[in-house]
């Protein structure tokens, strides 16, 4: 038996979509793509093509690099390390990177070439020639437009352009000689630095040295005493020798009282002995707290005299390590040397690089098309709001 059919809801039914008309914000938009995209492309293209000039570039690549011995180091038992002497290149680097972007070398090189005439030289192209005033500050504008430095790990990379591979050749090659002058600068600075640096030191250990000298002599003159120690030490020798005397003439006695009378005249010629020897032991302990000329006890003298000779032992081992750092920083600074490694040699082109012209147009075109897309999105948006 067949099923019965369902009959479909009623309800109200939309008209038929009437074909889509040209309208006026169809030739809006037209017109704006005309306006946003296709006219400045257009005439971008024009421009390139047609009036732009012909722009050569130059590279150059360098490296500060440091050359040193360490065998004199090794030899004075690092004392260059005492006066600075490390190697710096990589600060070097540093410094040079910004002085390649600096007023100084923009002025530096425009003394020896003009600038403002060899970036003006594309007529009719306003857009790439140079039409500064001629100051410092429009050159220094255009030359971060025409210079371009690229900076990694310790290596610079440089592109230069100018109208005429010869002029974008000798920008180049001035900026390599500047800044080889410029580390050769930086390289005279530091030696002269390092060596003012162990020459002041080595002046004041050669004062201390005077001073602890004439310090000694005037105690010698004052006291009329070359060595006091000496004369202690000549004391203590004569002691020891009498004492030992004594114990030898001690010895023979108990032995003479032990085998002879009582009555033997040898005893008591050792016991007047052993008194004599006791007296000249009392006499020369009591030497050392005597007074010297001067009215001061010896030991007094001589404790003066050993402060003294502590200060010249040091003054003596401060000018040694002194005259050593010395003569280690004459010798690093006559090995050491930074000196600039160019990897790179100023370029010649041969055929003109720049402007990239279909470079720029496919980015202009891209950039161009993007924003009029988002206008019309942005419009239809507002208008579906309505």
């Amino acid at each position: 038996m067949p099923k019965p059919r369902r009959t479909p809801p009623q309800g109200p039914v939309r008209p038929a979509a009437t074909p889509a008309k040209f309208e006026l914000r169809h030739l809006g938009i037209a017109l704006s793509f005309l306006l946003v995209v296709a006219i400045p492309v257009v005439v971008s293209a024009w421009y390139l093509w047609a009036k732009a000039n012909d722009q050569y570039a130059s590279y150059l690549g360098f490296s500060v690099r440091s050359e040193s011995s360490p065998a004199s180091s090794e030899l004075l038992g690092g004392l260059s390390t005492l006066v600075g002497m490390t190697s710096s290149s990589s600060t070097d680097t540093d410094i040079l990177y910004k002085f390649i972007q600096s007023h100084d070398l923009v002025e530096r090189v425009n003394q020896r070439m003009d600038l403002a005439e060899i970036w003006s030289k594309a007529e009719g192209d306003p857009v790439f020639a140079y039409r500064g005033g001629g100051s410092m500050e429009d050159l220094l504008n255009e030359w971060e437009r025409k210079v371009r430095v690229y900076y990694d790990d310790g290596m610079i990379d440089l592109r230069v352009l100018a109208f005429t591979p010869e002029d974008s050749h000798a920008i180049a090659q001035a900026i390599l000689d500047e800044s080889t002058i410029r580390i050769n600068e930086l390289n005279d600075v530091a030696r002269e630095d390092a060596l003012r640096y162990a020459r002041q030191e080595l002046d004041q250990a050669i004062e201390r040295l005077k001073e602890a000298r004439q310090a000694m002599t005037e105690f010698r003159n004052r006291h009329q005493l070359v060595d006091p120690t000496a004369d202690v030490q000549g004391q203590v020798g004569v002691v020891t020798s009498l004492q030992q005397q004594l114990a030898e003439q001690l010895v023979a006695l108990g032995m003479l009282r032990a085998n002879a009378q009582a009555n033997d005249p040898r005893i008591e010629q050792g016991e007047l002995r052993i008194s004599v020897i006791r007296e000249q032991i009392d006499a020369e302990r009591l030497k050392f707290g005597s007074e010297t000329p001067t009215g001061e006890a010896l030991s007094e003298v001589v404790g003066q005299y050993e402060s003294l000779a502590v200060d010249r032992q040091f003054a003596e081992s401060s000018y040694t390590a002194a005259l050593a750092a010395y003569d280690a920083a004459r010798a690093e600074a006559v090995r050491q040397s930074r000196y600039l490694a160019a990897y790179v040699r100023p370029t010649f082109a041969q055929i003109a690089e720049y402007p990239q012209r279909m470079k720029l147009m496919a980015i202009l075109s891209g950039f161009l098309l993007v924003v009029w897309t988002i206008g019309v999105l942005i419009f239809y948006s507002l208008r579906d709001r309505r």
